[in-house]
């Protein structure tokens, strides 16, 4: 089973092509919704962020407004929020994993925001980043609801660059050139996936972090891409 990770930052587009691998019936672990079920009613997180952060669960959801701006501007309380929510994040994705070996899926996509933050690309064996210019970031980010210049910049400031992300990932792929492309070029990194060769999955477990010589061979065939896709 070969992994994508789909990566990209806030108003990128991510979203648009996480979508259109679905409909080309790809497996897509979505860990935004992950986050969702984990903040929400009998989420595992609830418990342990109520009694770190007083107030902020109502009626059994973790108020996710309220705790956005608990940690907006607190570093420290940041660490601690993550400390919780990323190892229950790292379960689910298991979880799907898991089942997706079981079904004997050729391909699955983690669609992971914080994908190269938080060390997940390692479980990867190809990282596709999506990328647009700044000012159709910015448009796109701002006619948000409830979206203000102060929260964007605070959102990106957490987020690893761009060009960071440009120059760790396998293949790029622009989303501002329309859905016509988007879908051409991601048509063409599953098309090399499904080239890869395949193994039973968990092939490169992510606590041990080493690769077996399969995953480093498939990373080897792409590594000088850092592609257009």
């Amino acid at each position: 089973m070969i992994i994508i990770g789909l990566t990209g930052s806030i108003g990128m587009g991510k979203s648009t092509a996480s979508g259109i691998l679905r409909r080309l019936g790809i497996p897509v672990y979505d860990s935004d919704s992950s986050v969702h079920k984990i903040l929400g009613i009998g989420g595992a997180g609830v418990t342990p962020i109520g009694s770190l952060f007083p107030g902020i669960v109502k009626e059994g959801i973790v108020d996710r407004d309220a705790l956005g701006k608990r940690v907006f501007s607190d570093a420290k309380a940041l660490k601690e929020l993550e400390q919780i929510v990323h190892p229950l994040v790292r379960r689910t994705q298991d979880s799907f994993l898991r089942q997706c070996a079981a079904r004997r899926a050729a391909v699955v996509v983690l669609d992971i925001p914080l994908l190269f933050e938080v060390g997940l690309n390692i479980r990867c064996d190809i990282t596709v980043v999506v990328t647009a210019p700044r000012f159709i970031q910015e448009a796109r980010v701002l006619s948000r609801p409830g979206m203000t210049r102060e929260k964007f910049s605070g959102i990106a400031a957490r987020q690893m660059s761009d060009d960071e992300k440009r120059r760790r990932a396998n293949f790029v792929i622009p989303s501002n050139r329309g859905k016509r492309e988007t879908l051409r070029r991601l048509t063409n990194v599953l098309n090399l996936a499904k080239s890869l060769p395949v193994t039973h999955w968990p092939h490169d477990p992510f606590y041990d972090r080493v690769a077996t010589q399969r995953s480093l061979n498939a990373r080897n065939r792409i590594r000088h891409g850092n592609h257009g896709a």
